[in-house]
Protein backbone atom coordinates (compact mmCIF):
# COMPACT_ATOMS: atom_id res chain seq x y z
CA UNK A 1 0.00 0.00 0.00
CA UNK A 2 1.68 3.37 -0.96
CA UNK A 3 2.01 6.13 2.04
CA UNK A 4 -0.62 8.45 3.09
CA UNK A 5 -0.95 12.14 1.56
CA UNK A 6 -2.67 15.11 2.86
CA UNK A 7 -5.78 15.20 0.89
CA UNK A 8 -6.52 11.28 0.25
CA UNK A 9 -9.82 9.58 0.44
CA UNK A 10 -10.46 6.82 3.72
CA UNK A 11 -12.92 5.45 4.81
CA UNK A 12 -13.48 6.48 8.77
CA UNK A 13 -16.60 6.77 10.78
CA UNK A 14 -17.70 9.76 11.25
CA UNK A 15 -19.37 10.88 14.79
CA UNK A 16 -21.74 13.54 13.20
CA UNK A 17 -23.54 11.47 10.79
CA UNK A 18 -22.96 8.38 13.24
CA UNK A 19 -21.85 6.25 10.29
CA UNK A 20 -18.94 4.77 8.31
CA UNK A 21 -18.64 7.24 5.49
CA UNK A 22 -15.80 8.72 2.83
CA UNK A 23 -13.10 11.41 4.52
CA UNK A 24 -10.44 13.49 3.41
CA UNK A 25 -6.83 13.36 5.22
CA UNK A 26 -6.78 16.68 6.74
CA UNK A 27 -3.22 16.15 9.02
CA UNK A 28 -1.07 13.34 9.41
CA UNK A 29 1.73 11.82 12.21
CA UNK A 30 3.95 9.42 11.73
CA UNK A 31 2.90 8.26 8.04
CA UNK A 32 -0.65 7.87 9.59
CA UNK A 33 -4.23 9.99 9.33
CA UNK A 34 -4.18 12.15 12.48
CA UNK A 35 -7.39 14.06 11.91
CA UNK A 36 -9.57 13.65 9.37
CA UNK A 37 -12.89 15.64 7.13
CA UNK A 38 -16.46 14.29 6.53
CA UNK A 39 -16.93 14.53 3.33
CA UNK A 40 -20.40 14.39 3.54
CA UNK A 41 -21.16 16.84 6.68
CA UNK A 42 -17.74 18.36 6.84
CA UNK A 43 -16.98 17.84 9.85
CA UNK A 44 -13.61 17.84 11.42
CA UNK A 45 -12.46 14.86 13.58
CA UNK A 46 -9.64 12.29 14.67
CA UNK A 47 -9.05 9.18 12.97
CA UNK A 48 -10.95 6.92 14.34
CA UNK A 49 -9.78 3.42 12.28
CA UNK A 50 -13.02 3.34 11.45
CA UNK A 51 -14.29 1.71 14.62
CA UNK A 52 -17.37 2.88 16.00
CA UNK A 53 -17.85 3.56 19.45
CA UNK A 54 -19.68 1.74 22.05
CA UNK A 55 -23.83 1.64 21.97
CA UNK A 56 -25.54 2.40 24.84
CA UNK A 57 -26.42 -1.00 25.53
CA UNK A 58 -22.40 -2.19 25.13
CA UNK A 59 -21.73 0.34 28.21
CA UNK A 60 -24.13 -1.06 30.18
CA UNK A 61 -23.28 -4.83 29.79
CA UNK A 62 -19.41 -3.71 30.62
CA UNK A 63 -20.55 -1.98 33.67
CA UNK A 64 -22.73 -4.83 34.65
CA UNK A 65 -19.53 -7.24 34.26
CA UNK A 66 -17.31 -4.94 36.06
CA UNK A 67 -19.57 -4.76 39.30
CA UNK A 68 -19.74 -7.93 39.33
CA UNK A 69 -16.16 -8.80 39.22
CA UNK A 70 -15.44 -6.13 42.17
CA UNK A 71 -18.36 -8.07 43.65
CA UNK A 72 -16.22 -11.14 44.15
CA UNK A 73 -13.04 -9.59 45.10
CA UNK A 74 -12.45 -9.56 48.89
CA UNK A 75 -11.05 -6.30 50.01
CA UNK A 76 -7.42 -6.44 51.31
CA UNK A 77 -6.65 -6.27 55.28
CA UNK A 78 -4.43 -3.04 56.06
CA UNK A 79 -1.95 -3.44 58.34
CA UNK A 80 -4.13 -0.86 60.87
CA UNK A 81 -7.14 -3.30 60.96
CA UNK A 82 -5.07 -6.47 62.01
CA UNK A 83 -6.25 -7.47 65.33
CA UNK A 84 -3.43 -6.31 67.55
CA UNK A 85 -1.91 -3.74 66.50
CA UNK A 86 -0.96 -0.67 67.47
CA UNK A 87 -2.30 2.53 66.94
CA UNK A 88 0.19 5.85 66.24
CA UNK A 89 -0.33 9.45 65.32
CA UNK A 90 1.27 9.77 62.15
CA UNK A 91 1.48 13.51 62.66
CA UNK A 92 1.65 14.92 66.18
CA UNK A 93 3.05 18.09 65.20
CA UNK A 94 0.43 19.47 63.03
CA UNK A 95 -2.43 19.28 65.70
CA UNK A 96 0.23 21.77 67.95
CA UNK A 97 0.42 25.34 66.76
CA UNK A 98 4.04 26.28 65.86
CA UNK A 99 5.49 28.78 67.96
CA UNK A 100 5.68 32.19 66.63
CA UNK A 101 9.37 33.57 65.75
CA UNK A 102 10.90 36.30 68.61
CA UNK A 103 11.02 40.33 67.59
CA UNK A 104 14.11 41.56 67.18
CA UNK A 105 14.60 44.64 69.40
CA UNK A 106 16.17 47.70 67.57
CA UNK A 107 18.85 48.94 69.47
CA UNK A 108 19.27 52.99 70.01
CA UNK A 109 22.16 54.69 69.41
CA UNK A 110 23.62 57.27 67.74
Amino acid sequence: MRELRLGDIIDDFCVKCRRLTNHAIVSLMNGAAAKVRCRTCYSDHDYRNEIAPPTKKELLKQKELYEAVLAGVAPAVAPMDEPGAEETPIIEAAAAPAPAPAKKKKAKGG
